[in-house]
């Protein structure tokens, strides 16, 4: 069997960071607060990068720090402090697009590798060898490649040069994230972390004579999304991937939710383990692309993968399949099956929930017995971060997450 992939998870803070750790990331990937393309995200000050990189290593698991805004002239002076910084706290690879960014890293940080980040486009042999050449030790493909195109990438490049390949999360209408929509918009700059993703946005038209007044362009009754993209979903693909030499598979969502993290990064887990223990009789199990439903996401689709699909990329309206929704967050787990969660969203005694936990398919029980601090067995409990005492039949892990089905109106 080719090796098996590394397993990328976003963590926009430590709590993402911890979830996806435990759930069975190999690496994760985050940012300080600034120079990092996600700005809306909570990231982490000089302190937390640190301690964030610490307790991955602690726990065998790589960091993988994002500098890979393009920079403006004032934006240059902080470089060489922060990517010292990022040395010293033994950052295990930067993730980088401008080459003014490469030039500062090989001086200021040069023990740290460079891993050449999508914004940088990188779409055939030649290019990765190129940045194979300025130092780099991987390249993140650009999203417009298909397998078989990331093949001949691999045939022809050095195999000392890693690949890595996003496989799940948001995508972006435009080339390789390259856009400057939100910037002519809003002000606000997409290739510095501040998108305002005006690609989600709903659309009509306005006569310069006739201001206010906005005419529809319709491509159906729920209105008009010029720019807006699928989810990108590639757990039933995962033998795919492996033969065609990609080494390390990326989740998008520094921006969502510790239970994504959890959930996303555990069902890739679960299907990257089984296909190691059978590659010729591998099945995803099921649970595993149950699990990727059960969060917050757009219709899913294969990207560019598979070249171009019946449905395409475009989707046609701005909202979120949310089936499932968070009911409860570990306060305190343990091995006597007693647990304590932070209550998220109401539950009634005697409802159907989950239970997810790293490396276990979920639980599927009634709520019953359910207590508050006080040992009162309330019928409903609505007050939020109140705190909800469960016993269950097993131990329970101290990254366990309860949820349910989400209510139909």
């Amino acid at each position: 069997m080719s090796k098996l992939p590394e397993l990328l998870a976003p963590a926009g803070d430590m709590e993402k960071l911890r979830f996806a750790i435990a759930y069975g990331a190999d690496a994760v990937y985050f940012a300080g607060q600034q120079f990092g393309m996600r700005a809306a995200a909570a990231n982490f000050d000089d302190e937390a990068l640190r301690a964030g990189i610490a307790y991955a290593h602690a726990r065998g698991v790589k960091c993988y720090i994002t500098v890979n805004i393009m920079p403006s002239e004032r934006d240059l002076p902080a470089l060489p402090a922060y990517l010292e910084l990022l040395e010293d706290a033994g950052a295990d690879a930067l993730i980088v697009a401008d080459v003014g960014v490469i030039r500062l890293a090989q001086r200021h940080a040069p023990h740290v590798p460079l891993h050449i980040s999508t914004q940088t486009s990188i779409l055939n042999h030649e290019a990765a060898n190129f940045w194979a050449d300025l130092g780099a030790e991987r390249i993140v493909l650009a999203r417009e490649l298909s397998l078989e195109e990331i093949a001949g990438i691999r045939a022809n490049t050095p195999k000392t040069l890693e690949i890595e390949a996003f496989v799940h999360g948001a995508m972006c209408i435009s080339y390789s994230g390259r856009c400057l929509i939100s910037q002519y918009m809003t002000g606000r700059d997409a290739n510095r972390g501040a998108c305002a993703q005006p690609c989600r946005w709903n659309y009509a038209l306005m006569e310069e004579k006739r201001p206010g007044e906005f005419f529809p362009v319709e491509e159906d009754a729920r209105g008009t999304y010029l720019y807006n993209s699928k989810d990108l979903c590639m757990i039933g693909h995962i033998p795919e991937l492996v033969r065609a030499g990609v080494d390390s598979l990326k989740i998008e969502g520094r921006n969502k939710t510790a239970y994504y993290a959890a959930c996303v990064t555990g069902a890739y887990r679960a299907a990257l383990d089984a296909y190691a223990a059978d590659p010729a009789g591998y099945v995803l199990p099921q649970f595993c692309r149950d699990e990727v439903n059960k969060v917050s996401h757009r219709d899913y689709y294969t990207g560019f993968y598979f070249g171009a699909e019946e449905n395409g990329q475009h989707y046609d309206d701005s909202q979120y399949i949310r089936d499932y929704e968070v009911v409860g967050m570990p306060v305190d787990c343990g091995a006597d099956g007693h647990a304590v969660f932070a209550l998220k969203n109401r539950i009634f005694q005697g409802e159907a929930l989950e239970l997810i936990q790293p490396g276990q398919p979920p639980y599927r029980f009634c709520a019953a017995g359910v207590t508050d601090d006080e040992g009162t067995a309330r019928e409903l409990f609505n007050v939020p971060q109140m705190r909800v005492h469960f016993s269950f039949p097993f131990p329970v892990d101290e990254y366990a997450i309860l949820r349910k089905e989400k209510e139909r109106p």
